[in-house]
């Protein structure tokens, strides 16, 4: 089959690699139809992220149609639609029991294989979902399968990034970076109530579609962003700031933007070795601090009746469209911001 694979430092390429193969009873094998670069994925394209495996198959969020089933398998069978969040999970651990699916005992990343163990991604023509009565999700008839891809990881984790601040009717947020997951973020925080949304960037295209989905933009290359939003919250600062870059830079004005008691809520990836703010900074602030990776798979049941009420035109954040054959394209269009590009989706 053809598929996207790591060959190094800004490289990726499409290859013809082994089709995969049911190992467990358990797994499935699903014919791919939409497949995403995520941000995340550009951890592992510059380097930021270390381990992958040469030859991995790129990529963890993807739709597609069952193409074979493990004898066990009992919820899908071959024809069916299905969405898939970027972990597996088994359903049964105490972590999948308390809705914390990201972190199952018997959970793995697609799109991570290092020191020949691991699973390989989706940006491909086939891909094994091990543990798929529990990781795959019926793909419902009035949701697209673009929206479907988003279900599977951007939309979750921005729900999550909302959510997690504990976000409520009448706050004063602020996003902190407009990018698939940021512009996902803001639609979630006006879903739950927040009164005004302040969206920092610097990109006019993420600026505008933050406008569109209900925010007040703010570029930070021409605007001191922390003295606008304090201007407009009487001086304190944001109730809740969503952090959804993974910088050093990201983190020092999302401390600068909340106010004394708020709540800085991280789906960022953050691989640098120390925190941007000492905890004398955070304990000065009465600081409620939340981060981590998002449970997409507890969260995308609850988010389908979001996205079919169509209050908000997700899929207008995908701007590029390309055959899994210019993968390498897309990649660094997506990476360096070329082409006003803001996501990638790739058809094998």
């Amino acid at each position: 089959m053809k598929a996207i694979v790591f060959t190094g430092k800004e490289k990726v390429s499409c290859e013809r690699v082994p089709d995969p193969r049911i190992e467990q009873s358990t797994d499935v094998l699903v014919q791919v139809e939409l497949a995403g670069i995520c941000g995340s994925d550009l951890h592992v394209y510059f380097a930021r992220e270390q381990g992958l495996d040469h030859g991995t198959v790129m990529g963890h969020e993807f739709v597609g149609r069952v193409l074979e089933a493990g004898k066990d398998v009992l919820q899908f069978r071959k024809g069916d639609l299905v969405m898939c969040p970027f972990t597996t999970s088994c359903g049964n651990c105490f972590y999948c029991r308390i809705g914390l699916t990201s972190r199952c005992e018997r959970g793995q990343l697609f799109g991570w294989v290092e020191g020949d163990a691991g699973l390989h991604g989706g940006q491909a023509e086939l891909v094994r979902v091990p543990l798929a009565d529990t990781t795959l999700v019926h793909l419902p008839e009035d949701v697209s399968p673009l929206e479907g891809l988003l279900l599977g990881d951007i939309l979750s984790t921005g729900y999550f990034a909302a959510k997690n601040s504990d976000m409520r009717p009448g706050i004063a947020c602020a996003v902190v970076g407009c990018g698939p997951v940021g512009l996902m973020a803001i639609a979630s925080a006006i879903e739950l109530g927040a009164r005004r949304v302040f969206a920092i960037d610097r990109i006019p295209e993420r600026l505008q579609l933050a406008q569109k989905f209900g925010a007040e933009p703010i570029d930070f290359a021409e605007n001191d962003a922390v003295a606008l939003v304090r201007e407009a919250t009487d001086g304190r600062g944001a109730d809740a700031v969503l952090e959804v870059v993974g910088s050093a830079s990201a983190s020092q004005m999302a401390y600068k933007l909340v106010r004394p008691g708020g709540v800085i809520s991280v789906v960022g990836v953050h691989t640098e070795p120390t925190f941007a703010f000492s905890p004398e900074a955070a304990y000065n602030k009465n600081l409620t601090y939340k981060i981590g990776r998002c449970p997409a798979r507890h969260l995308m049941g609850q988010l389908v009746p979001v996205v079919q009420k169509r209050r908000f035109d997700f899929v207008s954040i995908i701007s590029h469209q390309m055959p899994l054959d210019d993968g390498k394209i897309g990649y660094r269009i997506f990476a360096n911001k070329e082409d006003g590009c803001t996501k990638v989706v790739l058809k094998p």
